[in-house]
C-alpha cells in the first residue's frame, strides 16, 4: 500500500508538500523524505510526535535512543508507518532542528495501491517556498489562556551581573578576570 501525506509547515503562509511513501517504510524513511522535500540538508536532529485529532502532542519518537538503558527506547527506524498511522489515526507532528524548531503538521490523506513504475518515496505536489527562518513559537500554559514566560516579572537589572560586588572568587585563589 502507498500512503499519501500532506506535510504542512506551521507558518503563516501556505507551505506544504504532498509525499507518497510505502506503508511498509519506516518513520526514518519518512523523515528523510520530508527533509529532502523541503530542502533541508538532513544534518539536524528531528522527532515525530503522536497526537490526537486536534494536534495535541503526545509521545515522542526520536531519531536516536536517548534512554538510560541502550535499546530501551524505540526510534524512528523501529516503526513502520503502518504501525502508527492508518485510516483512523491520520495525524502526526514532525519537528526538524530543535534550535530552529521547524514544525510540521502531517496528515495521512489517502491509502492507495502501489502504481507500477513509480519510485517511493516521492514528492507529488509542492506549494510555497521555505522562509529563511522558522516562525517564533509562543507557548501557552494549558490551564491559562495567556503566553507563558516564567521569568518575565522577576528579572531585575541587578540580576544580570551575578558576580557584581561579589568577592567569592578570592576565596578560591584566583581573580574574577583570571584570563
Amino acid at each position: 500500500m502507498v500512503y499519501k501525506f500532506r506535510v504542512i509547515l506551521d507558518a503563516e503562509e501556505d507551505i506544504f508538500r504532498d509525499i507518497a511513501i510505502l506503508a511498509d517504510d519506516t518513520l526514518e524513511d519518512f523523515h528523510n523524505a520530508i527533509f529532502n522535500s523541503f530542502g533541508f540538508d538532513g544534518m539536524e536532529v528531528a522527532s515525530f510526535y503522536t497526537c490526537d485529532d486536534t494536534w495535541n502532542q503526545e509521545d515522542e519518537i526520536a531519531m536516536f535512543d536517548t534512554g538510560d538503558i541502550p535499546g530501551e527506547q524505540k526510534t524512528m527506524s523501529d516503526y513502520l508507518l503502518s504501525d502508527i498511522l492508518d485510516k483512523e489515526n491520520t495525524k502526526i507532528i514532525y519537528v526538524y532542528d530543535f534550535i530552529s524548531m521547524w514544525t510540521f503538521l502531517v496528515e495521512l490523506a489517502a491509502v492507495e495501491e502501489i502504481s507500477a513504475g513509480n519510485t517511493y518515496p516521492e514528492t507529488i505536489f509542492s506549494v510555497g517556498e521555505m522562509p529563511a527562518e522558522a516562525m517564533d513559537k509562543h507557548f501557552i500554559a494549558e490551564d491559562e489562556e495567556e503566553e507563558y514566560n516564567e521569568f518575565e516579572d522577576d528579572l531585575d537589572e541587578e540580576d544580570l551581573d551575578m558576580f557584581e560586588g561579589d568577592d567569592s572568587f578570592e576565596d578560591y585563589g584566583f581573580e574574577e578576570n583570571w584570563n
